[in-house]
């Protein structure tokens, strides 16, 4: 034999031998493979086929593998969809096995926790809900008994979670304070390397307190989590602590503080791309108007690219009329948008805005008339007459009208304040002159009459009419009331009228 001839044989006995392993192992791998592709296409048009060729994957694995692990996901998913709940949770204890050995730890807590996402999605029903919490219970006893903490953690949070959207008060806090408890040292105190996690309780406990109109506990909360500075929290926790400040600031009608944590709680929710980002923008706009601020809250190069945004336009040419004064506009508006009144919290505070844009209008068309009628005001601003009444009375115990109203008749009377100003402010100047002569002549026990001071002050003598020479006539207070009491009460004008 040749040595080109052994050198041949001897190469097609070793490229034999390795093609042959490599075959068998690919022919496996790819065998699965197959399977789980071919299962995916047909997952759509013949789930429940799809269901069998995904759960007769495991089974080809000689070991549990991640094959095996990713047909599991499938079916549950399907059998969740289908209704199979008992089937699912089963197949999910299952899964559950693989996570202690067969799959990564960071692959198999993105499977589980979007596995959990999925299923709190699809929850639609009372034995879907009943199904998801025994999906909760699996993994919380799984992850207890591995020792993952962090995914203990982050399912607990993800089961209060669930409770605080259903409303389920009296769970949730007891969730919270054995989460909390967790968080902690052994002294009590905050643990700073779960500061995260602290962030996340604190936000779902706001959340709560913010549901349930428990503004006291609520601002202690809040407080609380802004001081935490050991964390590095997902932008949307910070966003919803923000909005929940926000609104607890809106209730103690602190419009200031209210706006800025809006402003953050925007700009987190854009951070974290959140679609929370455009109702809190609506927020944003209502303390503007509430603030009765000039200033257009989408000047800011954060909020400039929402101003043409279609699903705020509403609120937008809200606070444009606002700020115009431009009443009629305003109330077009909310008529023709009844969406923006569908949020209890704008439904709640725009009432304040809508009352200071009345107030407002009724000054406005008020101005240059003495007398007008209830009926007058209701017309031209559209808003009936017991609301228009209520606005006039607000006006006049804030001192901002002075005038009467004629609730038989429904006519106003607006009444000069010019002669009590005067008298007012000669009482003040005659005070000060009396001060300053006590202190300069009361040493040498010159004490002075009434009457020599007032001859002191006017610059003569005084007459028996009341008045006295060199002062104008029109301090004479007493007269001139007299005259304008009889022709208001013989129905003469003050000026002009509108009826």
């Amino acid at each position: 034999m040749s040595d080109d001839d052994f050198m041949q044989e001897s190469g097609d006995e070793e490229y034999d031998f390795e093609y042959e392993d490599a075959d068998d192992d690919e022919s496996g791998d790819v065998g699965i493979e197959n399977k789980y592709y071919n299962a995916k296409q047909i997952k759509v048009d013949n789930p429940e086929e799809a269901i069998d060729e995904f759960l007769g994957i495991p089974a080809m694995e000689e070991e549990k593998g991640d094959w095996g692990f990713k047909g599991l996901k499938q079916a549950i998913k399907l059998e969740f969809k289908l209704g199979r709940y008992s089937d699912a949770v089963e197949h999910y204890r299952e899964l559950l096995t693989y996570v202690k050995s067969a799959v990564t730890r960071n692959y198999s807590e993105k499977s589980i926790n979007n596995m959990l996402d999925y299923i709190e999605k699809a929850s639609d029903d009372e034995k879907a809900y009943q199904c998801m919490e025994e999906f909760y219970s699996l993994t919380l006893d799984s992850f207890q008994n591995t020792n993952n903490e962090r995914l203990w953690l982050k399912t607990n949070i993800k089961l209060a979670r669930l409770w605080l959207d259903r409303r389920e008060y009296g769970q949730l806090s007891k969730k919270v304070r054995e989460l909390l408890r967790a968080c902690q040292r052994e002294d009590g105190t905050d643990d700073p390397s779960k500061g995260t996690y602290l962030l996340e309780l604190y936000a779902l406990e706001i959340q709560m307190y913010a549901e349930t109109k428990n503004n006291k506990r609520l601002k202690a909360l809040y407080q609380r989590a802004l001081r935490v500075r050991s964390a590095v929290p997902h932008p949307k926790i910070m966003g919803i602590i923000r909005e929940c400040g926000g609104k607890m600031h809106m209730s103690e009608e602190n419009w200031e503080e209210a706006q800025s944590d809006f402003f953050e709680s925007f700009r987190n929710y854009d951070e974290a791309g959140s679609m929370q980002r455009i109702q809190v923008l609506k927020y944003l706009v209502l303390t503007t108007m509430l603030m009765k601020s000039d200033i257009n809250p989408f000047d800011s190069q954060e909020t400039k690219p929402y101003k043409s945004d279609p699903r705020i336009a509403a609120m937008t040419d809200l606070v444009d009329a606002f700020q115009r004064d431009d009443i009629h506009t305003y109330e077009a508006i909310l008529s023709k948008n009844p969406d923006v009144l569908a949020d209890p919290f704008i439904a709640e505070n725009i009432d304040e805005v809508s009352r200071n844009m009345r107030t407002k209008a009724v000054l406005k068309l008020i101005a240059p008339y003495t007398r007008f009628s209830l009926n007058f005001i209701s017309k031209h601003i559209k808003i009936s007459v017991p609301e228009v009444q209520d606005i006039l009375g607000f006006l006049i115990l804030d001192k901002k009208l002075n005038a009467k109203i004629d609730q038989e008749s429904g006519i106003v009377v607006v009444e000069s304040a010019s002669d009590v100003d005067r008298l007012r402010s000669l009482h003040e100047w005659t005070s000060s002159l009396r001060t300053l002569w006590q202190v300069v002549l009361d040493g040498e026990g010159f004490k002075p009459d009434e009457a020599s001071q007032l001859e002191a002050m006017s610059g003569g003598p005084l007459h028996q009419s009341g008045y006295a020479e060199g002062m104008p006539r029109g301090i004479h207070l007493g007269r001139r009331q007299r005259g304008w009491k009889g022709k208001a009460a013989q129905g003469g004008k003050l000026g002009s009228d509108a009826f």
